[in-house]
């Protein structure tokens, strides 16, 4: 019985970035054995076991069999006669596919090293294609990993996959998964090139493919393209840091883009509203949380006057607060800001820009949340001798927070 750490745990090592967690593969094992040595088992596919004390993942070395289409129809063989060498076979990427032994010393029988090097990100085998997944971890790692390219026979391959219908065949929650965590990168716009590049996007979110050769006003997106926009858009919302809801928020705010009639390009009057039913229809889709869903959403209808708060009137930008339920969710509008912001710093030569709606939101919602609505309410029941019905009361709530953004409007200028 021999045990080696493989895949994500070996190559960031080689890369020289930390190491979140290791797996770890055994030859020579039998289920058995792992349990009398005080393992767990999780895996119900094939034997994946937990360690006693360090809760590490230890998976039997094991081989697959393709039996159907999709990423579940394999047969798993798991025995003490497999190798390390059958097992590292039928994993995805080379530089997924090196181990180190308990001496230190490292397996690499597919070059994963040199690929390392080279940032180069190539398929181990012709058992690639058998696993649609493996083009979702290929973008998602690309977005990880940006200084990577895919080799291009592994993007020759994972076109031919596209084209056969393996794509068609994913799971929506597997989808999601693999899409949120390429979102959550540093350069996240290079997972949806990738899947762009082989033709996986349009398969899997042809609502945000629609946007590519979309034009725009040059003088609001000196980018032009709406695409290209969005992709800014998605980079930006990961150096502003932003959260998961954020950044999906900001690769859908604009997808009414791609509806709009071509009499009035590049203008795009009325793509907000758009943008929230084919937004809706992608949550639909691939279940998507509602979290990122509900920010989505309000980013897609409002960013546009979000950007124009200056020209608000009081008692618009005192709807639009409501209407994002600011007042009482105010860390949900700071996710709505952070994509706005991203949006807005998303466009070629706007990166560096100070964007000062930020700010003038933040006051009005703080301007509106110090209106006292319990003496207001207590004013107004007692004004009508314990009697005032509750639209009375909310009108006198409303008047006084207009007021005070009228004031803090005012004191603006």
């Amino acid at each position: 019985m021999k045990t080696y750490v493989v895949g994500g745990a070996v190559r960031d090592e080689l890369l020289g970035l930390a190491v979140k967690d290791r797996d770890w593969v055994v030859v020579g094992a039998t289920p058995e054995q792992m349990l009398a040595r005080g393992f767990q088992q999780v895996g119900r596919d094939f034997p994946v076991f937990l360690h006693p004390e360090s809760h590490e993942e230890y998976a039997l070395a094991r081989t697959e069999r393709k039996t159907a289409p999709g990423y579940t129809g394999f047969v798993v063989h798991a025995s003490p006669e497999v190798s390390l060498e059958d097992d590292l076979l039928r994993r995805d990427l080379t530089i997924n596919a090196i181990a180190r032994d308990e001496a230190g010393q490292l397996i690499d029988p597919h070059d994963g090293r040199a690929d390392i090097a080279a940032r180069v990100m190539r398929h181990v085998s012709p058992a690639f294609a058998e696993d649609p997944v493996r083009i979702l971890r290929v973008a998602r790692f690309s977005a990880r990993f940006a200084d990577f390219s895919v080799a291009p026979e592994t993007m020759a391959l994972m076109r031919e996959m596209v084209a056969a219908g393996e794509v068609d065949a994913l799971v929506p929650e597997r989808v999601w998964q693999e899409l949120a965590r390429g979102l959550m990168e540093d350069k996240p716009s290079r997972m949806f090139e990738v899947l762009r590049q082989c033709g996986a996007l349009a398969r899997l979110l042809p609502e945000v493919d629609a946007l590519w050769g979309v034009p725009q006003r040059a003088d609001y997106h000196p980018e032009i393209d709406t695409g290209v926009h969005v992709m800014m858009v998605i980079d930006m919302a990961a150096r502003l840091g932003g959260a998961l809801p954020a950044r999906f928020a900001a690769l859908t705010h604009d997808l009414g883009k791609a509806h709009t009639p071509a009499d009035i390009l590049p203008r795009h009057h009325g793509h907000e509203a758009k943008s929230v039913v084919l937004l809706e229809a992608v949550c639909e889709r691939l279940k998507v949380p509602v979290d990122c869903r509900d920010v989505g959403r309000l980013t897609a209808r409002f960013h546009g006057d979000m950007h124009r708060v200056a020209d608000l009137r009081p008692e618009t930008q005192l709807t639009l607060l409501e209407r994002c339920d600011a007042l009482r969710r105010p860390e949900r509008f700071e996710l709505i800001l952070l994509a706005c912001e991203a949006d807005y710093r998303g466009r070629l030569g706007w990166e560096e820009r100070d964007y000062a709606q930020a700010t003038t939101w933040r006051a009005a919602l703080a301007a509106v949340r110090a209106v006292d609505a319990g003496a207001i309410a207590a004013a107004t029941t007692a004004a009508s001798r314990g009697q005032a019905p509750a639209p009375a009361i909310a009108a006198a709530i409303g008047a006084a927070r207009r007021d005070a953004l009228r004031e803090l409007k005012a004191a603006s200028r």
